[in-house]
C-alpha cells in the first residue's frame, strides 16, 4: 500500500518535471535548448517524456490545422482578385514600355549632355584637387624661396626661423612629394651653412673689436673724466636740486631689453642707444662704437641649433687669447705718455665690451669668467707698470702716468671691477716719483749754487727789501732800522732754495691728489719727502760745492751763514705744509721736519775737512813750487812747526761729529814727508817702500826726489868749502845715493 503511494507520488513529480521541460522548450531559444534536453536524457523517464512530447506535438498540429481552416476562404478570395489584376498589369506594362521607348528616344541628347557634364565635373574636381594641392605646396615653395633670399642677404637668424617653420609646419603637409624630400635632405646642409656663416660673422666681429678696443677704451675714459669733472663741479657748488649720476650715466642703457630668445634684427645698425635724448651734447657711449648684433645672432643661432655650449667655449677661448695680446705692453711704452694711454685704452676697451656682453646676454659670459680675466689682467698690468715706470726719470711724466692710472682705475671701477691693487701700486710709484723729484731738484739746486756769488744780498730801496722778504721769511729788527743801502746776511741762493723747496712740496702734493688718501697720510708723505730733500739732496749739493778746489774761505763762511738761515726757515715750511694739508703739527703721527740741522752739521764737517785739505795742499804746493829752487834744513824745520800748529787745530775738534784723528788725516801726506826729511830716515823708506804697513806709505818718490833736489842744490851753492869737509862730502854722497835710488824706484814704478 505504501509502495503504491510512493510510486504514485513519484509519477506525479515526474509528470510535473516533464511539463516544466516542455514549457521551457516552447519558450526557450533553440540555441539554448541543449541543457534542457540533456536533463531529459540524464533522467530515467525518457520514454514517458517522449510520449508526452508526441502528445504535445499532436496538440499543436491540431491547433495549426484549425487556424488554416479558419483562414482558407480569405486566401482563395485573394487569389481570385490577383488573377483579375494580371490583365490590367499587362496593359500597364505595355504603356510603360511605350512610354520608356519614347523617353529613351527623347533623352538620348540629354544623356550625351549629361555625359559631357560628367566629364566637366570630373575635370572641375581634378582642377579643384590640383588647386588644393598647389595651395599646400605654394607656401612651402614660398618659404623655401624666402629662405634662400634670407641666406643671400645674410639674414641668418630669420633664415633659421624660416627653416624651422618650413621643417616643422609646412613640409609635413606635403611630405609625399618628391621635391619635399629634396628639401628635407637639404635642411641639414642649410643649418651647417648658417652656422658657418654666423661663425664667420663672429670672427669678423672679434677681429673688429680687437682693432677698435683702444677707441672704445678712449671713449670710456673720456666719459669717466667728464663724470669726475662734473662731480668736482657739483662738490664745489651748493647741492640744491642736484642729483649725482649713478652708474647708468657711464654705462649705456638700452631703449629695450635684449632677451636671449630674440636677437636684434639686421637693420639695427646702432645696437646701443642712449637712454635720454636730451643729453645729445655728451660724449657717445663707449658701446655705441660697436655693433654687437653678430654676437647676439650667432648666440641665438647656436642656441636654436643646440650648440650653445660650443659657441660659449669658442667665444671665451678667443677672448682670452685677445686679452693676452692686449695685456702685452709694447717694449717702448715707457718712452711717452701716449704709449701708456694706448695700453690703458685697449684694456679698458676689452673689459667694457665684456661687461656689455655680460649684461646683455644670459650666460655667454658670467661674473666668474669676468673676474678671472680681470684678476689676470690686473696682475699683468701691475707687473708691466712696475717694469716700465722704473725706466722713467722725468717726474712730469711720472705725474702724468699717475693721473692716467687713476683715470684708468676710476673708469674700470664704474663698471664694477675692483681696483684697490692699482691704488696700492700707485703708492709704490709715489716713492719712485719722489726719487725722480729729488734728482730733478738736485739739478735745480746745483744750478742755483753754481750761479750764486756767495755774497750778502745788497738792497738799495724799500721795494727791493720787501721783495726779498716776500721770497724768504726773514725778520731782523736791527736790519730794518738801518738806512739804505744795506745788506741781508745771506746770499741769493737762500730765497731761491726756499722757494724751490715750496715748489717741491707742491709737486709732492700733486701726486697725492685722487689717491683716496687721508690728509694725515698726505701730510706724512710730504714731510718725509721734504726731509729727504733737505737732508740728502740739498746737503749733497752743498757738500759738492764745498769740495770744489776753487772754493775760498769767504765762500765757506757764507755757506754756513746761509744754512743757518735755512735752518731757521724750517718752522715756516712746516706751517706751509700744515696750511695745504690741514693737519695740525700737534697731531701724534705728524712727521717733524729735520730741518737743516742734519745737513748743516754735514756742511760744517765738510767745510772744515775741505779747509784742512786745502791748507795741506797749499802747504805741499808751497814746498814743491818751481819758484822755490832752494830749501834748507832750517827752513824745513820751521815749516814743520807751522804744520804742527795746523795738526793741533785739527786735534782740537773745531767741528763736532768727527772721529778721532779724522781731520789730522788731511795733513798725513805732509807729516810723513816732513818726518822723512827731518829724521833723514831714508833707509827705512827705501827698505819698506811698497809694503802695505810702510811707515812712509803716503810719501811719493817723485815728491821726495823733487824736495831732495832742492836741498841738494842748496848744499852745493851755499857751502863752497863743503867739498873739503869729510862730513859734508859724506852727506852729499848720501844725498846723491838716495836720489839715485829714488830715480830707480820711479823708473821701476813707471815700467
Amino acid at each position: 500500500m505504501e509502495r503504491g503511494k510512493m510510486a504514485e507520488a513519484e509519477s506525479l513529480e515526474t509528470a510535473a518535471e516533464h511539463e516544466r521541460i516542455l514549457r521551457e522548450i516552447e519558450s526557450t531559444d533553440t540555441a539554448c535548448i541543449g541543457p534542457t534536453l540533456r536533463s531529459v536524457y540524464d533522467g530515467e523517464e525518457h520514454g514517458r517524456f517522449m510520449e508526452k512530447l508526441e502528445t504535445r506535438i499532436r496538440n499543436h498540429d491540431r491547433e495549426i490545422e484549425k487556424m488554416c481552416n479558419f483562414h482558407y476562404q480569405g486566401f482563395v478570395d485573394s487569389i481570385t482578385e490577383l488573377l483579375k489584376v494580371r490583365g490590367e498589369a499587362q496593359k500597364l506594362k505595355n504603356q510603360v514600355t511605350d512610354t520608356n521607348g519614347k523617353l529613351q528616344h527623347e533623352g538620348k541628347e540629354l544623356v550625351i549632355a549629361m555625359e559631357e557634364l560628367k566629364q566637366c565635373r570630373l575635370q572641375q574636381r581634378n582642377i579643384s584637387a590640383t588647386v588644393d594641392k598647389l595651395m599646400l605646396c605654394l607656401p612651402v615653395l614660398e618659404m623655401y624661396s624666402k629662405l634662400r633670399d634670407q641666406m643671400k642677404t645674410k639674414r641668418h637668424y630669420p633664415a633659421l626661423k624660416t627653416l624651422e617653420h618650413l621643417e616643422h609646419t609646412y613640409l609635413p603637409q606635403v611630405s609625399h612629394y618628391r621635391f619635399c624630400k629634396v628639401m628635407v635632405d637639404n635642411i641639414p646642409k642649410l643649418r651647417e651653412e648658417i652656422k658657418d656663416v654666423s661663425m664667420s660673422d663672429l670672427k669678423d666681429f672679434l677681429e673688429s673689436i680687437r682693432k677698435h678696443s683702444d677707441k672704445i677704451g678712449e671713449t670710456a675714459m673720456k666719459q669717466a673724466q667728464q663724470q669726475r669733472n662734473l662731480d668736482n663741479i657739483v662738490l664745489q657748488q651748493p647741492r640744491i636740486g642736484s642729483k649725482r649720476k649713478s652708474k647708468k650715466d657711464a654705462y649705456i642703457i638700452f631703449d629695450t631689453e635684449i632677451e636671449s630668445t630674440s636677437p636684434k634684427s639686421e637693420q639695427d645698425s646702432g645696437i646701443l642707444d642712449v637712454e635720454d635724448e636730451e643729453d645729445d651734447e655728451e660724449v657717445p657711449g663707449a658701446q655705441d662704437l660697436v655693433d654687437f648684433s653678430p654676437v647676439y645672432r650667432c648666440l641665438h643661432i647656436y642656441s636654436v641649433l643646440g650648440a650653445r655650449e660650443t659657441f660659449e667655449n669658442y667665444y671665451r677661448k678667443q677672448r682670452r687669447k685677445q686679452a693676452r695680446l692686449v695685456l702685452q705692453p709694447p717694449s717702448n711704452m715707457h718712452e711717452t705718455l701716449d704709449g701708456y694711454r694706448k695700453y690703458f685704452n685697449q684694456i679698458v676697451g676689452f673689459f667694457v665690451v665684456e661687461d656689455h656682453i655680460l649684461h646683455t646676454t644670459q650666460g655667454l659670459v658670467n661674473r666668474a669668467y669676468i673676474d678671472e680675466l680681470w684678476e689676470m689682467a690686473l696682475s699683468k698690468t701691475i707687473a708691466a707698470l712696475r717694469t716700465h715706470s722704473s725706466y722713467c726719470s722725468d717726474p712730469n711724466l711720472v705725474l702724468d702716468l699717475k693721473n692716467l692710472i687713476v683715470l684708468f682705475a676710476d673708469t674700470l671701477q664704474v663698471y664694477g671691477f675692483p681696483v684697490n691693487q692699482l691704488f696700492d701700486m700707485l703708492l709704490e710709484i709715489r716713492d719712485q716719483y719722489s726719487e725722480t723729484l729729488l734728482k730733478k731738484w738736485a739739478g735745480i739746486f746745483r744750478n742755483i749754487l753754481d750761479s750764486d756769488n756767495y755774497s750778502p744780498i745788497p738792497v738799495t730801496s724799500e721795494e727791493m727789501y720787501k721783495k726779498v722778504v716776500g721770497q724768504f721769511p726773514f725778520q731782523d729788527i736791527e736790519l730794518e732800522k738801518q738806512l739804505f743801502p744795506k745788506k741781508f746776511p745771506f746770499s741769493e741762493f737762500v730765497p731761491k732754495v726756499y722757494n724751490q723747496i715750496k715748489e717741491f712740496i707742491y709737486a709732492c702734493l700733486k701726486f697725492s691728489e685722487d689717491l683716496h688718501l687721508s690728509s694725515t697720510e698726505i701730510d706724512d708723505m710730504i714731510r718725509k719727502s721734504t726731509n729727504l730733500l733737505l737732508t740728502r739732496t740739498l746737503s749733497n749739493s752743498l757738500q759738492n760745492v764745498i769740495k770744489r778746489k776753487n772754493i775760498g774761505l769767504t765762500e765757506l763762511v757764507q755757506i754756513i751763514i746761509n744754512t743757518t738761515h735755512l735752518e731757521k726757515s724750517c718752522k715756516y715750511l712746516e706751517e706751509f705744509i700744515t696750511n695745504i694739508t690741514n693737519v695740525l703739527p700737534e697731531t701724534v703721527h705728524t712727521t717733524k721736519l729735520y730741518g737743516t740741522t742734519t745737513f748743516k752739521g754735514k756742511v760744517a764737517q765738510t767745510a772744515c775737512m775741505s779747509a784742512c785739505k786745502h791748507l795741506a795742499t797749499s802747504l805741499m804746493q808751497l814746498l814743491l813750487e818751481a819758484e822755490v829752487r832752494q830749501l834748507t834744513l832750517g827752513a824745513l824745520q820751521q815749516f814743520n812747526l807751522d804744520v804742527r800748529e795746523c795738526e793741533q787745530f785739527a786735534r782740537s775738534g773745531p767741528v763736532p761729529g768727527f772721529q778721532e784723528d779724522t781731520l789730522q788725516l788731511a795733513f798725513i801726506d805732509l807729516r810723513q814727508l816732513l818726518d822723512l826729511f827731518i829724521q833723514w830716515d831714508w833707509s827705512t823708506y827705501l827698505a819698506d817702500y811698497g809694503q802695505p804697513n810702510c811707515k812712509y806709505l803716503r810719501v811719493n818718490p817723485v815728491t821726495a826726489l823733487t824736495l831732495l833736489e832742492k836741498m841738494k842744490d842748496t848744499s852745493r851753492k851755499n857751502n863752497m868749502f863743503a867739498q873739503f869737509r869729510k862730513n859734508e862730502r859724506d852727506k852729499q854722497k848720501l844725498i846723491d845715493t838716495v836720489a839715485k835710488q829714488l830715480r830707480g824706484l820711479i823708473s821701476s814704478h813707471h815700467s
